[in-house]
């Protein structure tokens, strides 16, 4: 054990709280020198214990004050563990923190999601990735049929496959199936629909793919969120005053609207909903393609093949069915121009919000 003139010099030497501390380990530590001593008393005979503990005992508590005592010293001193080049300049400006946000595209989610909320709409969710039965199968898009083009996908590998059931009588009751990126989130209202009973309303949210060429108004990775309603006598109307009444919350004021017929395999009849563009006030620009409105949404009356391939009967049960684009809605609610601009990742844009 080192010598009591020895150590006390050693702890009046030390320059900091760091250097301090580890004169402490060294004697007082689990594993320090004049701990060992106590730790081998046992060893000693009943004579030699006695006087080995008195003078172990004697030097714990002599260099425990020293330390204390040096302790005291540095803190008073102001030293607390710091080198000079450490040392805090007290005269220096403080550096201003810059606090997150939330992305535009999540309060839009979150806004559209309060919305249908408080109008009675259940939020719903499934998987990103999907099968080739519920994205395309089930919502009346067999197999070469020229509808799947208009959702041309990403397609994952061939032998990742998933074996699925279905309620309709014209698909096997058990299919080996090919995974792809979901091209819509459509394929959520089939799983909801097969595990529950009309009547209902649902919205599903979420992240879609689709392989297409990017532009103003088109990107390959976007936000999407359909709604469905299912009663027994649900009609175009229904769909019209709850469209209106949506957009009217979203954007605080009444906005122009108007329905083209269109197509899609899942819907009959199907309709394009378009509206006055806000970014340009219905004049030209690059978001609405220089025609003054823009596409918002697809929806249509629930095709009869749809409600049969989840098990209803499509005599007694019929419903609409619509998907809005949550980066466009985006768009017009804050008058961007680019929808690209979600996912560059450019600070000086997302600050905005």
């Amino acid at each position: 054990m080192e010598d009591k003139d020895k150590i006390l010099r050693e702890i009046e030497g030390a320059k900091d709280l760091s250097s301090l501390e580890q004169i402490y380990k060294k004697y007082l530590g689990k594993k320090g020198e004049i701990s060992l001593v106590f730790r081998n008393l046992k060893d000693l005979t009943s004579e030699n214990r006695i006087k080995i503990a008195k003078e172990a005992n004697d030097l714990k508590k002599l260099v425990e004050e020293a330390i204390k005592s040096k302790e005291n010293q540095l803190k008073k001193d102001g030293i607390k563990n710091q080198s000079k080049k450490d040392k805090i300049d007290v005269t220096m400006p403080g550096e201003k923190i810059f606090f997150g946000h939330i992305h535009p595209l999540t309060k839009v989610l979150r806004e559209i999601s309060d919305i249908f909320g408080n109008m009675g709409f259940e939020i719903v969710d499934g998987p990103e990735v999907e099968t080739e039965f519920y994205n395309f199968d089930a919502l009346n898009m067999p197999k070469n049929h020229p509808a799947r083009d208009m959702w041309d996908t990403f397609w994952l590998k061939e032998n990742q496959k998933l074996k699925v059931s279905s309620k309709n009588k014209n698909f096997p009751s058990e299919k080996i199936q090919k995974l792809l990126l979901r091209t819509h989130t459509s394929p959520v209202q089939v799983r909801f629909m097969e595990k529950n009973n009309p009547p209902f309303r649902i919205i599903a949210p979420g992240r879609i793919f689709r392989h297409e060429a990017t532009d103003a108004s088109h990107e390959t990775t976007f936000y999407q969120t359909e709604g469905l309603m299912v009663d027994k006598d649900i009609t175009v109307a229904n769909f019209k005053a709850v469209i209106r009444e949506f957009f009217g919350r979203f954007f605080s004021k009444e906005v122009s609207i108007r329905l083209r017929p269109s197509f899609f395999p899942f819907t009959e009849p199907s309709f394009e909903v378009d509206m006055s563009c806000l970014v340009c006030g219905g004049k030209g620009c690059p978001a609405c393609s220089q025609g003054g409105w823009i596409e918002m949404m697809g929806a249509g009356m629930v095709h009869p093949n749809v409600f049969k391939s989840v098990g209803y009967d499509a005599k007694k049960w019929q419903g609409f069915a619509f998907g809005v684009g949550v980066d466009r809605m985006a768009m017009m609610k804050y008058k961007i121009g680019d929808i690209r601009l979600f996912n560059s990742g450019d600070l000086r844009f997302l600050q905005q919000f």
